[in-house]
């Protein structure tokens, strides 16, 4: 879809290009997860799971950022689909547990190949060396908004 704005000045915006081209990563993203039946809250998941270890709910959700109460409806779907498994906390049986599951490091390893094609499909044009250039300013500037908020 061509840039219609009507203004080059607008056109020019960095907010405006950091807006539209999160748009276009957000859908290359959304399309490929969905077509392996995922949505970017399992990838979250299932990443902060292998990379972090078993944990809570509650910690889950910390890791990801994801908000607690729209956390257990994932875990539920993760579960369902035996990707996660919820154990009992030896240290509180209140809480449960969640571990991935050798289907759900299975999953994931797909879904890493699928968000992988819409870097490479989003960062196309860009050198290697640009899109290293890209990924240092982008953290830079959200190092910098974190701190600052």
């Amino acid at each position: 879809m061509p840039d219609r704005a009507a203004s080059p000045r607008v056109r020019g915006l960095p907010s405006r290009l950091l807006a539209v081209n999160a748009m276009h990563a957000d859908r290359l993203v959304n399309e490929g997860l969905a077509a392996e039946g995922a949505r970017k809250w399992h990838f979250a998941a299932l990443t902060a799971l292998a990379e972090g270890g078993p944990a809570s709910q509650s910690e889950l959700s910390r890791r990801t950022g994801i908000y607690r109460s729209d956390m257990v409806a994932v875990v539920n779907e993760l579960a369902e689909r035996g990707l996660v498994e919820r154990t009992p906390d030896p240290a509180d049986r209140r809480r449960n547990v969640i571990t991935v599951t050798t289907e759900g490091r299975t999953h994931l390893r797909r879904l890493d190949t699928v968000v992988d094609a819409a870097q490479e499909a989003l960062l196309a044009p860009l050198t290697p060396a640009d899109r290293a250039h890209l990924t240092d300013l982008l953290t830079r500037l959200l190092d910098h908004h974190d701190h600052t908020t």
